[in-house]
Protein backbone atom coordinates (compact mmCIF):
# COMPACT_ATOMS: atom_id res chain seq x y z
CA UNK A 1 0.00 0.00 0.00
CA UNK A 2 1.34 3.26 -0.93
CA UNK A 3 1.49 6.03 1.74
CA UNK A 4 -1.55 9.12 1.61
CA UNK A 5 0.53 11.75 2.68
CA UNK A 6 2.15 13.81 -1.04
CA UNK A 7 5.71 14.35 0.71
CA UNK A 8 5.91 10.30 1.71
CA UNK A 9 4.50 9.38 -1.47
CA UNK A 10 6.98 11.46 -3.42
CA UNK A 11 10.05 9.93 -1.26
CA UNK A 12 8.28 6.15 -1.77
CA UNK A 13 7.34 6.57 -5.64
CA UNK A 14 11.08 8.14 -6.49
CA UNK A 15 13.13 5.94 -4.76
CA UNK A 16 11.30 2.48 -6.03
CA UNK A 17 11.71 4.33 -9.37
CA UNK A 18 15.19 4.56 -9.65
CA UNK A 19 15.57 1.14 -8.21
CA UNK A 20 13.24 -0.51 -9.40
CA UNK A 21 10.86 0.39 -12.32
CA UNK A 22 12.09 1.58 -15.99
CA UNK A 23 9.02 3.73 -16.21
CA UNK A 24 6.14 5.47 -14.21
CA UNK A 25 3.72 2.61 -16.04
CA UNK A 26 5.44 -0.49 -14.66
CA UNK A 27 5.11 1.17 -11.04
CA UNK A 28 1.48 1.72 -11.40
CA UNK A 29 0.69 -1.54 -12.84
CA UNK A 30 2.28 -2.81 -9.64
CA UNK A 31 0.15 -1.06 -7.27
CA UNK A 32 -2.96 -0.94 -8.76
CA UNK A 33 -3.23 2.48 -9.60
CA UNK A 34 -3.11 4.52 -12.85
CA UNK A 35 -0.37 7.38 -13.92
CA UNK A 36 -2.85 10.03 -14.37
CA UNK A 37 -4.04 9.28 -10.37
CA UNK A 38 -0.43 9.12 -9.35
CA UNK A 39 0.73 12.22 -11.12
CA UNK A 40 -2.81 14.23 -9.58
CA UNK A 41 -2.25 13.75 -6.05
CA UNK A 42 1.55 14.11 -6.32
CA UNK A 43 1.11 17.74 -8.28
CA UNK A 44 -1.37 18.89 -5.57
CA UNK A 45 2.11 19.03 -3.27
CA UNK A 46 3.92 20.25 -6.39
CA UNK A 47 5.54 17.57 -7.76
CA UNK A 48 5.56 17.21 -11.70
CA UNK A 49 6.58 13.34 -13.25
CA UNK A 50 9.63 13.92 -16.04
CA UNK A 51 9.82 10.87 -17.49
CA UNK A 52 12.73 11.23 -19.77
CA UNK A 53 14.34 11.60 -15.60
CA UNK A 54 12.00 8.96 -14.56
CA UNK A 55 11.18 10.52 -11.46
CA UNK A 56 9.05 13.63 -9.70
CA UNK A 57 10.45 16.89 -9.49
Amino acid sequence: MLPQDPFMLYSVVNARLRDTYADLEAFCADHDTTPEALCAALEKAGFTYHPELNQFR
